[in-house]
C-alpha cells in the first residue's frame, strides 16, 4: 500500500549511479561570492503586476519593495514606508516615506510611484489577475470602468506621504500590502520597456537583474545602492533545472548552494550524518485537502461529505507514506494564523462511515477523483482510493497535465479532486474568503462550489471588523462550521525542506516566501573546495 521505501531506495541507487558519471569537482566556472540556486520552471514574469505563482515572487522579492514587509514572525513592518497611521473607522491609511530611497536606475521613490503602480494594476490595459488586492479602494470600480481618470482613493498629499481611503474597513488590508502585487515600480521604466518590463525589471530592491537565459539562468547582482544594509553576497545565481534528480546530483557536486528538497531526497539527506543538521525546516502556511464537489451528487449530502473523511486515515498516511513531514490540519486555517481554538475534529472511523453510506446511498457510490500527474500525487489519491473502498465507495483516478487540471476542477466537472492553498499574505482571511466564500465559486478559490449564507456572513463580519477579538470570534464561527460541513477533508500542513553547503552563511528559511529578500546570506570566506561525497 505504501510505496515510499521502494522509492527511497531507487532513489538514491539513481543519485549514486549520476553521481558516478559525473565530475566530482565544484563549477570552475562559479561567479565568486555568488550564492547558486535551483529554479524547477522557468518564472513567466518578474512584473509585479502580473506575477501569480510563487517562483517568480519569491525573485521579485528580491528586485523589488513596497511600503511594509513581513519578519519571520510574520510581524508587519516598515520598508519603503518609514510609518504609517490607521485612523479609528479603519477606513484612511497615511503612509510616511523614507527619504533618500531610490531605484537601481538612480531616480528616487516618492508617493507619487505608488500611486501610478496601484493604479497600473487596476489599468485595463494592463490585465493584471492581481487587481482583487485594491479592489477595496475607494473609487477602484469607477477607475477600472473607465468613468474616472484616477483612483480617488489613492491621494498624494506629498513627495513622501501617501493617503489611501477604502470604501468600508478591511481587516486584512495592511498584510495584503506585502504582496508582490503592491511593490512599487518607476514609471519611466514601463514606458521605455511596455511588455518587456516583465524581463528587464527596475526596482528599489537589494539586488538588480542583470542576466535572463530562457530557460537556463537568471542573474542578480548586488544593489550597492539600497537604502537598506547593502547584501551580503554578490549577487544570486538561478539555474533553471526541471528535473529533481539533476538538481540534486548538482548540489551534490557543489555546484547549487541551496536546494529545496522533495520527500524522497528529504528522507535520503536526513539519513546521513554529515548532511542533517544542513537541512532546514519550514513550518509551512498551508493547506492540503481532499475537495469534494458539493454541487454534485453525493457531495450535495455534507452526511456523505462527513462519512469520506471518516474514513481516511489521515495520521496513517501522514506518518507513513509521507514520512512526518506535516501535521495534521484539524480546520482549513493553518495553526500559525489561528488564534482561537481550533474546530473539533472528525475522527478515523471507517466502521461507521460504512454504515452511513449504506443507509443514505444502498447501491453504493461511484466517483471520480481528479488529480495531476505529480507522482507523489498519484500515489496519494491511490491510497485514498483504497480506504473508500473498504466502505463502499468505488473511485476511479483521472491524471491530468496540471493546465488542465485546473481548468476541470474550476469548472466543476470533478466529484473529488486533490490540492493545496498557500498564504499570500498572513491572514486567516486568506483561507476563508476565497476559498469558502460563495462568491468565489469555481476559479475564485472555492472549488468545492460550497455555499453556506452564515457562513458567508460570518467572513464578511471579519472583514469588515477592526477589533481583533471581534475578528478571531467571527472567523472561529466561519471555520467551525465549515468543518462540520466538510466540503474538505483536511489532510495536512506541509513541512518544506531546503538544505544548504556547509559553506554557506547567515541563511534562514521563512513561512512566506516575499519574506525572503537574500539580504543577509553570503558564501564564507573560506574556498569551496571539492566536496567528497558519501555513500
Amino acid at each position: 500500500m505504501y510505496k515510499s521505501t521502494i522509492n527511497i531506495k531507487l532513489y538514491i541507487f539513481v543519485i549514486i549511479s549520476l553521481i558516478f558519471l559525473s565530475s566530482c569537482a565544484v563549477d570552475s566556472d562559479r561567479k565568486d561570492g555568488f550564492i547558486y540556486m535551483r529554479l524547477n520552471t522557468n518564472p513567466n514574469t518578474l512584473d509585479p503586476a502580473l506575477i501569480n505563482n510563487v517562483a517568480s515572487a519569491e525573485i521579485a522579492a528580491k528586485i523589488f519593495n513596497g511600503l511594509v514587509r513581513l519578519n519571520d514572525s510574520l510581524e508587519i513592518l516598515p520598508d519603503i514606508a518609514s510609518s504609517w497611521k490607521i485612523s479609528n473607522d479603519g477606513l484612511r491609511y497615511s503612509f510616511y516615506l523614507k527619504k533618500g530611497v531610490k531605484f537601481s536606475n538612480g531616480r528616487e521613490v516618492t508617493a507619487h510611484d505608488f500611486k501610478y503602480s496601484f493604479q497600473r494594476v487596476l489599468a485595463k490595459e494592463t490585465r493584471s489577475p492581481n487587481t482583487w488586492v485594491f479592489d477595496k479602494i475607494l473609487g477602484e470600480k469607477q477607475f477600472v470602468s473607465g468613468n474616472a481618470k484616477e483612483v480617488c482613493g489613492i491621494k498624494v498629499i506629498n513627495d513622501y506621504t501617501l493617503e489611501i481611503t477604502l470604501i468600508k474597513p478591511f481587516s486584512p488590508f495592511l498584510s495584503m500590502l506585502t504582496m508582490t502585487t503592491a511593490y512599487v515600480v518607476p514609471k519611466e521604466e514601463i514606458i521605455r520597456h511596455g511588455r518587456d518590463f516583465s524581463v528587464k525589471p527596475i526596482g528599489a530592491g537589494p539586488f538588480i537583474l542583470t542576466e535572463w537565459s530562457l530557460n537556463n539562468y537568471i542573474i542578480l547582482e548586488a544593489n550597492i545602492g539600497y537604502f537598506q544594509l547593502s547584501p551580503k553576497a554578490r549577487g544570486i545565481y538561478y539555474r533553471v533545472i526541471p528535473e529533481d534528480l539533476t538538481a540534486i546530483t548538482q548540489f551534490e557536486l557543489g555546484n547549487i548552494d541551496l536546494i529545496s528538497l522533495s520527500g524522497q531526497s528529504y528522507a535520503m539527506f536526513d539519513k546521513r550524518p554529515d548532511m542533517k543538521p544542513l537541512i532546514h525546516k519550514i513550518k509551512g502556511l498551508d493547506t492540503y485537502y481532499l475537495g469534494l464537489n458539493c454541487s454534485k451528487f453525493p457531495f450535495s449530502n455534507p452526511e456523505i461529505r462527513r462519512a469520506i473523511a471518516m474514513a481516511i486515515d489521515r495520521k496513517k498516511i501522514l506518518e507513513t507514506f509521507y514520512n512526518g513531514r506535516g501535521t495534521i490540519a484539524n480546520g482549513v486555517v493553518p495553526e500559525q494564523l489561528r488564534r482561537w481554538l481550533a474546530p473539533l475534529e472528525i475522527k478515523f472511523d471507517p466502521l461507521m462511515a460504512k454504515k452511513i453510506i449504506n443507509t443514505l446511498v444502498p447501491d453504493g457510490i461511484n466517483v471520480t477523483m481528479y488529480v495531476s500527474s505529480d507522482q507523489e500525487i498519484v500515489d496519494i489519491a491511490e491510497i485514498i482510493q483504497s480506504y473508500l473502498k473498504n466502505v463502499g465507495v468505488k473511485v476511479t483516478l483521472r491524471q491530468l497535465e496540471w493546465n488542465a487540471f485546473v481548468e476541470a476542477v474550476n469548472n466543476g466537472e470533478t466529484d473529488m479532486f486533490w490540492l493545496s492553498w498557500w498564504a499570500d499574505y498572513p491572514d486567516p482571511e486568506n483561507f476563508l474568503f476565497p476559498l469558502f466564500h460563495s462568491s468565489n465559486l469555481g476559479s475564485g478559490g472555492n472549488r468545492t462550489r460550497y455555499s453556506n449564507i452564515i457562513v458567508d456572513r460570518m467572513i464578511e463580519k471579519g472583514q469588515d471588523s477592526i477589533d481583533p477579538t471581534s475578528i478571531n470570534t467571527y472567523y472561529k464561527q466561519a471555520e467551525d462550521i465549515i468543518a462540520q460541513d466538510c466540503p474538505w477533508v483536511t489532510f495536512w500542513h506541509k513541512n518544506d525542506y531546503i538544505i544548504q553547503q556547509p559553506w554557506i552563511k547567515g541563511f534562514k528559511v521563512s513561512p512566506i516566501y516575499t519574506i525572503d529578500k537574500g539580504e543577509e546570506v553570503y558564501i564564507s570566506s573560506e574556498k569551496i573546495k571539492e566536496k567528497t561525497i558519501h555513500h
